[in-house]
This record gives structure tokens, C-alpha cells and sequence, in this order.
């Protein structure tokens, strides 16, 4: 179930956005989501499945929705991957904060950024100087504008993904969109 009446308010960009997939696929599966969320975890292995099952056929954005007054240490979390991300290992760092989502305070953020491969020194100055917090704002703001209110919510094409997220769900909505195509 899409909904018509929500839809992106920020086009998806590839200068911009985190994306896996190619630019020609059918379909685009757009999250906002939260390191630190229960409901998002439990999602990032049914997004793997789904990406895993329609190959060249989905492109898939996440964005970065934060909600720090319920999860405290999402916020830093976002800023590890962001900056996990100008070292060009933005997917790596993604995939190891959700499976390990349970500890994001900045002690393991750090060791998660060694384990992954970047440069601690220039690691610890962005996140001490939150030098990607206004790009995490810019993810939030456009997920406000486009009718975001908790994660992880799902965009596909553009519009608002209502339905359920099972992996069941899910794949039946992306199959029959391609069909349609």
C-alpha cells in the first residue's frame, strides 16, 4: 500500500543520498531510519533479504531519521556512518551499527570505526567537531517535510509505503510494482 498523499519531498540524488543499486532499477526502496531503533534492526535484514531477492531491480536509500529524544545515541550514530561515508565506507559502517545496535555509545563507536577500516585520527576530529550533523538534519527536515513521524518508514518511488514490512509484504509489493512496470 503506497500512499498518494505522501510522498518525497527530496528526489532522490546521487550526489546525495546513500545508495545501493543501480540508478536503472524499476524500483527505488527509500528508508528513514535510526541506528538505534528496535523496529530498524529488526528491519535491516529484511531490507538485505529483499535487496538480496530482486537484485538489479531495486535500488535502495537509506537516510538518516534520528529520534534522539527516545534513542541518545542515535544522533552519534548517524555521525559515525556519515562520516564512515567520506571515507567511502559508508555501507560498511551502516551494516556493522545495525548488528550491533546494542552498544552505540562512542567508545564502541570508535572501535567500530577501526574494525571497519577508517582513519581514527580524522574519524575522531569529525565526530568531535559534529561535522556532518547539519547533513543528518537535511535527512531529517526532508523526512519531516515528507511526512516521517517514527522509523523505520519506507518510500518506494517516491511515495509512502504504508503496509507492513515483513519480508512477505514487502516482496510481494516490489514484485508486483516491477510486473507493473
Amino acid at each position: 500500500m503506497c500512499s498518494e498523499y505522501s510522498s518525497l519531498s527530496l528526489p532522490v540524488d546521487l550526489n546525495r543520498d546513500h545508495i545501493q543499486g543501480p540508478d536503472t532499477a524499476p524500483v527505488t526502496l527509500v528508508e528513514y531510519g535510526d541506528y538505534e531503533c528496535s523496529f530498524c534492526g529488526q528491519a535491516y535484514p529484511i531490507i538485505k533479504q529483499v535487496q538480496d531477492y530482486f537484485g538489479d531491480n531495486l535500488r535502495f536509500v537509506f537516510r538518516n531519521f534520528p529520534l534522539t529524544q527516545v534513542h541518545p545515541h542515535a544522533q552519534r550514530a548517524a555521525e559515525a556512518a556519515e562520516e564512515a561515508n567520506s571515507q567511502n565506507k559508508f555501507w560498511e559502517m551502516h551494516d556493522y551499527l545495525y548488528e550491533h545496535q546494542q552498544a552505540l555509545d562512542d567508545l564502541h563507536l570508535e572501535k567500530y570505526a577501526k574494525i571497519v577500516g577508517l582513519d581514527l585520527i580524522r574519524f575522531n576530529e569529525d565526530m568531535n567537531n559534529h561535522t556532518y550533523a547539519s547533513r543528518i538534519r537535511e535527512d531529517f527536515l526532508s523526512g519531516i517535510q515528507s511526512g516521517v513521524n517514527g522509523t523505520p518508514t519506507f518510500y518506494i518511488n517516491d511515495f509512502r509505503y504504508d503496509g507492513s514490512w515483513d519480508l512477505d509484504s514487502l516482496n510481494q509489493t516490489l514484485a508486483s510494482i516491477i510486473d507493473y512496470q
